[in-house]
C-alpha cells in the first residue's frame, strides 16, 4: 500500500505550522511556474506532513495571483496523498458565527481570472467534480475537531468569488438566498486541480465574519477579519495535530475515487497528444500516462 503523506495548505492567517518537527524547507521546481512559497516538510506524531502557505509569509499574494497549478503540482511531487485546505471564509448563516469551522462538502465556482485545469489543447481530460470533497478525509477532520473540542459543522456549500474585493450587498443577499453556507476566494480552482492530480481533498473553512448581508456586518474590514483569524489559527493548529496523530499511516482508497480520478478521464487519442504537455504532466498524470 501507499504510505500516507498529509498535505496542509495554510490560508489567511496561517503562514506556518507549529508542531511540525524534523522540518526542512524545500523548493521544488514545477513546470507550471512558481508555487506560493517553499514547502515545509516534516512530521507530526510520526506522520509525514507537507505544509504550503497559500499566500506566502506576510500575505504577499492575492487570491487571483496565486499559482494554483504550481501549488498542487509541487505538493504531488512531494508525495502528498491527502490534502487539507485551511481557509478563512465569511458566513451566510446566523448559526455559523465567527470562530466556527465548516467542513464543506460542495463548491460553487464564481472565479473568472484563473486557469482551472492542468489539461487543455493537446491533451484533454474531464474529471468528475460531482462530489469535490473526499468523504473519508472530511470525516477524519470532523473527528479531529470533535476530539479537540472545536465547534465544526459538517457539510455546507462554499462559494468561491474572484476577489480581492468583498461582495456587494446584492451579491451577498443572492448567495444567502441560494442557500450557500460560506464564501471565500481561494478554494477554486484549488479543489479542481487537486482532483485532476488525484489527491484526496477536503476544506476546513474557518469563519471570520458574517458577509455583508448581515445588518451588523454590512462593512467587513480587514481589521475585523484579523481579530478572528488569530483565534482560528490556534484552533487550526490543534486540529491538524490531532488529525495527524490519528491519521492512517497507510493511504486508504477514497470511496468516491478521488485518488483514481484520471482512470477514465483522458479523451485525446494517444497519437494526437502534445508531447510537451505530457512532459509537464509527469507528476499530475504520470500514473495513467505511463500505462
Amino acid at each position: 500500500m501507499t504510505k500516507s503523506v498529509l498535505g496542509i495548505i495554510g490560508g489567511s492567517g496561517i503562514y506556518d505550522l507549529p508542531g511540525l518537527v524534523n522540518v526542512r524547507e524545500e523548493r521544488i521546481k514545477s513546470p507550471w511556474g512558481e508555487p506560493s512559497a517553499p514547502l515545509r516538510i516534516g512530521d507530526i506524531s510520526g506522520l509525514p506532513v507537507v505544509f504550503l502557505s497559500r499566500h506566502d509569509k506576510g500575505h504577499r499574494l492575492s487570491p487571483t495571483d496565486i499559482n494554483y497549478r504550481a501549488n498542487i503540482d509541487v505538493l504531488k511531487r512531494a508525495g502528498v496523498t491527502d490534502l487539507i485546505s485551511l481557509s478563512a471564509c465569511g458566513s451566510f448563516k446566523e448559526e455559523l458565527a465567527p470562530g466556527t469551522f465548516v467542513l464543506v462538502d460542495q463548491f460553487v465556482d464564481r472565479t473568472y481570472a484563473r486557469t482551472s485545469s492542468f489539461f487543455g489543447t493537446g491533451l484533454v481530460a474531464h474529471v468528475s467534480m460531482a462530489h469535490p470533497v473526499s468523504p473519508r478525509l472530511r470525516l477524519a477532520a470532523a473527528a479531529a475537531a470533535e476530539a479537540e473540542g472545536i465547534h465544526a459543522v459538517r457539510g455546507g456549500t462554499y462559494v468561491c468569488i474572484e476577489g480581492p474585493q468583498f461582495s456587494t450587498l446584492a451579491e451577498s443577499l443572492t448567495y444567502k438566498q441560494l442557500g450557500y453556507a460560506v464564501i471565500g476566494m481561494t478554494n477554486m480552482p484549488e479543489a479542481k486541480l487537486a482532483r485532476e492530480a488525484e489527491l484526496c481533498y477536503a476544506t476546513v473553512a474557518m469563519v471570520t465574519d458574517f458577509d455583508c448581508w448581515h445588518p451588523d456586518h454590512d462593512a467587513v474590514t480587514v481589521q475585523d477579519v484579523i481579530r478572528v483569524l488569530v483565534g482560528n489559527s490556534e484552533k487550526a493548529k490543534n486540529l491538524v495535530a490531532r488529525l495527524a496523530r490519528d491519521f492512517p499511516r497507510e493511504h486508504e482508497a477514497c470511496p468516491i475515487g478521488s485518488d483514481r480520478a484520471l482512470d477514465n478521464a483522458l479523451i485525446t487519442a494517444p497519437e494526437a497528444r502534445d508531447p510537451e504537455l505530457i512532459k509537464k504532466l509527469d507528476a499530475v498524470a504520470g500514473r495513467v500516462l505511463r500505462q
